[in-house]
């Protein structure tokens, strides 16, 4: 019998080029939160906390190569 070659492709890890900064603003008001990654269209999770944030009329993602976006509209206090 044959031996089976085995191989595996290592990926190369996601990371950062620029993190996100803190921002003060008026409540009420949309925020825009961008990340730049070191690899284009990467999957990315956006999270508060241990929560999974879901696009709607409040959380809009986008991304776009290597630019990640989250817009927070209608800004409150327990959105920080």
């Amino acid at each position: 019998a044959r031996p089976n070659p085995r191989f595996c492709v290592l990926a190369v890890p996601v990371l950062f080029k620029q993190a996100l900064e803190n921002m003060e603003l008026e409540e009420g008001k949309s925020v825009s939160l961008r990340c730049e990654l070191t690899k284009a269209d990467a999957t990315v999770v956006w999270k508060k906390g241990e929560a999974t944030l879901q696009a709607s009329a409040k959380y809009e993602m986008k991304q776009k190569g290597t630019v990640a976006e989250l817009v927070i509209h209608n800004t409150e206090p327990e959105d920080a």
